[in-house]
């Protein structure tokens, strides 16, 4: 497989920074939020994936670039108040969230390790209109495809096409790392390589058998 292997896809968030629930507890701590309150909103919002309805999930809406920012931020701030009674200072919040996220070093490393040996480097992440630390990718990926920029978002098929496209492999030649299993999932259901990313010493691993190059 390694001969066929040519292009290494990440996520952002999760992969390329520590774990997503470990970020956000920082963030909830530091807002001091009701807890049970921001859990009850975006388990809602969450759960509605895979519904027919799930288009007006504000998630979704805000991943795909079909709802600003503020809107969300005022949106996820109005829900919150009217279960606690509490008024949350929307401005800022996404930045304020995304603040916490700590840069996974060792992944740039990897990944940076693969392009330096001739692999293609993509990154495939859905956006919640943060800003990404981009000044670290100078050099580090010959793709990168954001949703909100492109107007699809994982697990849609659409954006894992658009993704090949811009690599110009096909998916059997391009392996997806994911700290999300749907979105792993999906990727391996249109052909890619899939790897779910739980721990940089696993996935660093696999990547090598994978690949049949040292990367760690």
């Amino acid at each position: 497989m390694a001969s066929e292997l040519r292009a290494l896809v990440v996520d952002w968030g999760g992969v390329l920074t520590g774990s997503v629930d470990s970020g956000v507890q920082k963030f909830l701590d530091a807002e001091t939020f009701d807890l049970r309150a921001y859990a009850q909103v975006m388990g809602r919002w969450f759960g509605e994936i895979g519904r027919i309805e799930a288009r007006l999930n504000p998630i979704h809406a805000l991943e795909r670039g079909e709802l600003s920012a503020p809107d969300f931020e005022e949106r996820l701030a109005f829900e919150m108040s009217v279960i606690t009674g509490v008024r949350y200072e929307s401005a800022g919040l996404i930045e304020r969230m995304f603040r916490h996220f700590d840069h996974a070093h060792e992944m740039y490393a990897l990944v940076r390790r693969a392009h330096e040996q001739g692999i293609a480097t993509g990154l495939l992440s859905n956006s919640w209109g943060n800003e990404y630390p981009r000044e670290m990718w100078v050099d580090m990926f010959d793709v990168v495809v954001i949703s909100g920029e492109v107007g699809l978002r994982k697990p849609e098929p659409d954006i894992f096409h658009l993704t090949l496209e811009r690599l110009g492999l096909r998916a059997e030649q391009c392996v997806f790392v994911d700290d999300l299993r749907h979105n792993v999932d999906a990727a391996v259901s249109l052909g890619w390589v899939g790897v779910h990313h739980t721990s940089y010493p696993e996935t660093a691993a696999e990547l090598e058998a994978l690949f049949g190059i040292p990367l760690a």
